[in-house]
């Protein structure tokens, strides 16, 4: 065998590299690595486990709203008439602290009505508060407790000095301001063409005190579930019509998504209507040649209009529950096309109950078991108690 052969036999052998790592080091550096791979694997775990409840709302609890898709114009830009300002912060408060949640008010020369979130009708004179009337039974306060103690919304005079109230839950009355005296007009709940009175809004009256016009929100959702209304946007309300004469009612407009404040023009052949959901107001013909007509009075509001009254000047003022900024974000305008994340959020906000261990213990007390980790989602996820 020659030098060359020799060569090419000869086994090469890997280097080595010397550093000045001690053994003990070494096998430190290998348990580090393995404690890193551990906290990665318990992180990730512990991730899915609190997702879990999420995946679960997502795919397998049903919604309980089943939201529209809509389209809204983009709000106006908050410029000339609509440029925010500060005016409402000059105004005089009355009564702060002592009426609870007001809604509508009246007046009878210097003396103010109004429906409270208790139930009662409130007369307001110099620095007194005086109860009027409950037309509901107590307890009162919760919202549990609305739907036999009752919530007057809409507060109206009428000719003859009484006032005519709607109560979201009970139905429109008639009132004396002096002895409390309550007359029933329009029972709430009642089936009126097919659709249930569930949520009755506000109320106007014409000058004979003949006709009472008022609005219904909703056929489904009542005013506790105001929230499942507005995130549904189902355009199932209406305005209706009482004949105090022939004590008949009748359904002048349907179809409206949120009806709220009802305003008589002048003429008193047509109303002014908020339509809340939309940021709008329409006009409705209630009389004359164009009976049962519609169209819109005003659109694309930069807010969601509530109640509407004549101001002394021949216009109107309209409260506005929430702002549309322009520029800014609405996050109403954004979840109109949007439904999914709707039934998203009703989800984890309704699911704040579990069925009985009657129906399938195992689904009790997966359920039980998801709602213990509710609080660990993310805040913009969980519910905040009632609204």
């Amino acid at each position: 065998m020659n030098e060359a052969e020799g060569l090419r036999f000869r086994r090469l052998h890997r280097p080595r590299v010397i550093t000045d790592e001690l053994p003990e080091d070494r096998r430190k550096g290998s348990g580090s690595t393995y404690s890193g791979k551990v906290f990665q694997v318990t992180l990730l775990s512990l991730g899915g486990f609190l997702l879990l409840p999420l995946f679960v709302i997502v795919v397998i609890l049903e919604s309980p709203v089943q939201p529209e898709v809509f389209s809204m114009k983009e709000p106006p830009l908050m410029k000339g008439c609509w440029e925010p300002n500060l005016k409402l912060r000059k105004a005089q408060r009355l009564f702060e602290d002592q009426v609870l949640g007001p809604e509508s008010i009246a007046n009878i020369g210097d003396v103010l009505f109004s429906g409270t979130a208790d139930g009662k009708i409130v007369k307001l004179v110099g620095r007194r508060i005086h109860t009027v009337t409950r037309l509901g039974k107590p307890p009162c306060g919760s919202r549990d407790e609305e739907l036999n103690c009752g919530r007057p919304l809409g507060i109206r005079v009428g000719p003859n000095g009484t006032l005519i109230i709607a109560d979201a839950y009970l139905g429109v009355y008639e009132v004396n301001p002096t002895t409390g005296e309550t007359t029933r007009l329009v029972a709430g709940g009642q089936e009126v063409a097919g659709r249930k009175l569930s949520f009755i809004n506000d109320v106007a009256v014409t000058q004979d005190g003949k006709k009472v016009y008022f609005t219904v929100s909703s056929s489904r959702w009542q005013r506790k579930d105001y929230l499942n209304l507005i995130m549904e946007a189902t355009a199932d309300g209406r305005v209706l019509e009482y004949d105090t004469v022939t004590r008949e009612l009748s359904v002048i407009m349907e179809n409206l998504r949120f009806p709220n404040g009802i305003q008589l023009l002048p003429d008193e052949e047509s109303v002014l209507v908020a339509e809340t959901t939309m940021a709008r107001i329409r006009r409705v013909h209630v009389a004359g040649l164009n009976k049962g007509g519609m169209e819109t009075f005003m659109d694309n509001l930069p807010g969601f209009p509530d109640n509407i009254r004549p101001s002394s000047t021949g216009g109107y003022w309209v409260a506005m529950s929430a702002v549309r900024p322009n520029p800014g974000f609405s996050m109403l305008d954004f979840l109109s096309q949007r439904p999914w994340i709707k039934k998203l959020l009703f989800k984890v906000r309704t699911y704040s109950r579990c069925p009985g261990p009657g129906i399938h213990p195992d689904l009790t007390t997966l359920c039980r078991i998801l709602l213990s980790l509710l609080p660990f989602l993310p805040p913009a996820l969980q519910s905040r108690g009632s609204e």
